[in-house]
Parts: structure tokens; sequence; C-alpha cells
């Protein structure tokens, strides 16, 4: 072997724990492509000091480190990603890398093309095949263990992510475009990153197009197990700042345009969302007096689960609040969920039971073999708003008008992320049309299992029964069974 492949040895030993150190001496800064590039940028410099800290120590050196990075655009993320490629590939033998887009376009023509350049920039490009989809190690002894790979990610087919395990060596996942990857890959992929002894490297970046979904979360629910950063385009070099300034000009500082392309913060309101981020921020947590709403009809309403991930909710909406009274996991027996249901009814003096008649129609066969008469609601069904395509977008409408009217929300971020998750189908007509829960879960979002039981009670109008109503109600009902077989979940 050579010297000088025996100092560079010495040196990727050295900056094992150090990707910064590593980009300095990894590449020719000021000469041919980077003759104009002094070094990492800054921002670029703290995400690898980050990396370098977290290793460096020995309490967390073998925890996981997630990082997170929202941002505005032009700020070196590409290069960012495939300099931390090349480090992580280069100072750990047999180094597992996957790196996923939002789209496999995305993962084709700008990210793999992107770790190839700084790949083929780097001093250890000798040491390395790269591919349109993978960089492997030229030792062919090595080759299928020491290697990144371009991955483009699917909620139906997430093996390479819940295989992500390289026990004893070091692992790094990448998600370019962060944003828009589906929830169901976020979940596999952290399921998987539980391999002892292990350097275990997860970093997400992306435009913050959505103010829902997993990537929204690292910077809000679970904000404590990430290292999160937010980068605005303004602040580092070499971003066209004439540009910038026409934007700020053109669209304002606090339009939601400007604070995704520019300022790296989520969107009050993403293009196609129904609900707004503020209209349901206003209603979330807040708390009414009892004597506000007293006067307005309870509804009950029940939203079946469609498949086995799918919840069973129940809900109540009075007035201006509602709350969810039981989750529970799918359930195939019609008559058992009708005696939780005719329970629920019985316990709040309901005024009207609507179910979605999805997965609800045996449901509602059942109670009525217990004397029960609930309305089956077809999201499908024909609106009575001239101004909607179905009853569905009537329904979500109404929810909206109702949130914008001074609803209140229990303090439930599932719901809460649910309530605007849903996004318009554009029309020639001008209908309001709400994307179904087939689509949404195409682009792997759940189904809004919850915020359709707070829909759901929009579905027609509901009148306050008056007591000698619910003694004729009552009359006449067939006893429903006592038993509960949810009893020991919680509500």
């Amino acid at each position: 072997m050579a010297d000088s492949d025996n100092e560079l040895i010495d040196l990727a030993a050295q900056c094992s724990a150090d990707p910064l150190r590593w980009a300095n001496h990894a590449y020719d800064w000021g000469v041919g492509e980077l003759g104009e590039v002094a070094g990492p940028r800054q921002w670029q410099a703290d995400v690898m000091g980050d990396i370098g800290s977290h290793l460096s120590n020995p309490a967390t050196r073998f925890q996981p480190l997630m990082l997170s990075v929202a941002s505005g655009h032009g700020i070196g993320k590409s290069a960012a990603i495939g300099m931390i490629v090349n480090w992580a590939l280069s100072t750990c033998d047999d180094a597992k890398v996957v790196i996923t887009a939002n789209t496999d376009t995305q993962l084709r023509t700008k990210t793999s093309p992107e770790v190839g350049k700084w790949q083929r920039l780097s001093i250890t490009s000798h040491w390395f095949d790269v591919q349109s989809t993978s960089v492997a190690s030229k030792d062919k002894e090595h080759a299928k263990n020491w290697r990144a790979d371009f991955v483009p990610w699917s909620e139906h087919n997430t093996e390479a992510f819940a295989g992500l395990h390289n026990k004893g060596k070091r692992i790094v996942l990448i998600f370019d475009e962060a944003s828009a990857i589906s929830d169901k890959v976020w979940e596999v992929a952290e399921g998987a990153l539980t391999d002892e002894g292990t350097e275990i490297i997860w970093i997400a970046f992306g435009n913050p197009t959505r103010n829902v979904g997993r990537f929204r979360e690292c910077f809000r629910r679970f904000k404590h197990r990430w290292i999160h950063r937010q980068i605005d385009s303004r602040t580092v070099e070499g971003t066209n700042k004439e540009q910038i300034a026409k934007w700020a000009q053109d669209y304002g500082e606090d339009s939601d345009f400007f604070k995704v392309r520019v300022r790296g913060m989520f969107p009050s309101m993403s293009a196609r969302q129904f609900i707004s981020e503020a209209d349901v921020t206003a209603a979330y947590g807040k708390h009414l007096k009892p004597e506000q709403y007293t006067f307005a009809p309870k509804i009950l309403t029940v939203d079946p689960a469609w498949e086995g991930d799918d919840e069973f909710v129940i809900g109540l909406r009075q007035g201006l609040s509602y709350r969810i009274l039981r989750t529970m996991p799918k359930n195939d027996n019609d008559l058992v969920a009708a005696q939780v249901i005719a329970r629920f009814e019985d316990e709040e003096k309901a005024d009207a039971v609507f179910i979605d008649a999805g997965f609800g129609t045996g449901i509602v066969s059942a109670g009525q073999g217990m004397g029960r008469d609930w309305t089956l609601v077809w999201f499908a069904g024909e609106s009575s708003d001239a101004g909607c395509l179905n009853k569905r977008a009537e329904m979500w409408k109404a929810a909206r008008d109702w949130l914008k009217s001074g609803g209140a929300l229990p303090e439930d971020p599932t719901l809460r992320d649910e309530l605007q998750a849903p996004e318009i189908v554009p029309r020639m007509d001008g209908k309001i049309q709400i994307e179904s829960k087939k689509d949404m879960k195409a682009r792997g979002v759940p189904s809004p299992n919850r915020a359709d039981s707070l829909v759901l009670s929009f579905a027609f109008p509901v009148v306050k029964r008056t007591p000698l109503d619910q003694l004729r109600s009552q009359f006449g009902r067939n006893r429903h069974d006592d038993y509960d077989p949810y009893a020991s979940l919680n509500r």
C-alpha cells in the first residue's frame, strides 16, 4: 500500500468522530470546482459539529442521534448531505448509509448526483465505486456491507428501512425533502434503529412545506428527541440576497411563501390544506364553561375503523364543545360495537347518534335490534350545500366554520394533526372537494378517524330533545347487554 494511502487511513481514523475536521481536509477548497469556496458553510459546520459532539461523548456515542434541519432554498443542503455521506463511509469500515427523498425524481436527479459529486471531489474518491443508485467500497470483500444506497420510499414497501441493522459499526439514515416522506416510513425507520454498540445517525433535511406530518413533529411533539435547526436563507453565505429581497417585497416576510422558501419556517397553511393551523391552534385546549353550551343538542358520533391500523372513534359535540369519549382498535363484531355505543348514548343523554356508513351499516342494524334509532351518514352522499361536491365536503366545511366561530378542541395532538391533514382536490366547477381517506393513505397520511368523528357531528341539523322525548325514546327499548368488552381501555 502506498505511503499516501497509509497517511489517508490514519487521517480517516482520527476523523472517525469529527466530520467537520474530515470535511476541511478531504477537499481541495479554493481549487477547481471549489475555487470560490473556502470551506463548509457555517450552518453545515454547525450540523457536523452536532454529529462530532455526539460521537465524541462516550455517554451518547451509541445512542441514536436524530437531527432535523428545516431550511429555506439555496442553502447548500445537498452539499451537506454529500459531505456527510463521504465522511460516514471514509472514516468507518463497513459503514451502512441509506438515503431517501420525497420522490424518486428528487433522489435520482438531485440527491444522488450531488452525493456523487462530493465523493468524486474527495481524497477518498479512489476507495469507492460511485453509481446512480449506490456508493460502494471497491474492496470486493466489503462491497455488500460498506456502502451507501439511494432507496425510494414506499409506505407499502418499507423493508429497506426495517432492515437497517449494522451491529458494532455505523448506520447513517438521511431523509432529503423530509416534509413529504410518509409517516409510515418514519415509524418503520425509527423502530429499526435499535442495534446496541452501534453509531446511529438519522438526519432529516427539508423545506418545511407541510405543517403536519412527522417532519413537522420533529420541531413540535418530538422536539425533545431531536436536535432541530431552522436555517434562514438570508443568513447563509452564497444565497441570492437580491432575489430574496424581491420576494420579501412581493409577498411579505410573514407570508407562508416567504416562511417556507426563505425563513425555514413551517407555513400557517399549506397550499391545498383545507383547515389552517391557525384555526386549529385557536381551538386547541380551549376550555368552555358548561353553562355556555348546555342549550345545544348533544350529538354522538362514531367513525368505525376501516383497516387494522385505524382507530374506532366515539366522540361527542355539544355546541362549541367537542370531546373524544373513546378510541378503540378495529372491531368487526357489530353487536359488541353497538353495545358500547348504546352505553355512551344513555350516559350522555345524546340527542342524535351519527355513524359513518362506510363500515357502520352492520352496527346500525345491531342497534336497531336493541331499539336504537341511529343515523347512517354517507360521506359520498349528496350535499345540501351547492358549493360542495358531496356530504364529505359539506361536513368538513361546516367543521372549518365551527372552528372559526370559536369551537373548542381537547388537547389531543392526533386530532390536531388530523384536522389539518386533508387537502382540497382542485375542480373546474369550483366546488369544494376534500380528498378521500384512500387518497390520503396513498400519500402516506393516516386515516383521520378522530377528525372525522368531529366532522360527522355536522351531518344533519339536530334539535335538543325534551325530557318527554327522552322518556318516549327509552320506552319500549330492548335493554342492551350491560357487558362492556372495552371497559378496561382508557376513554
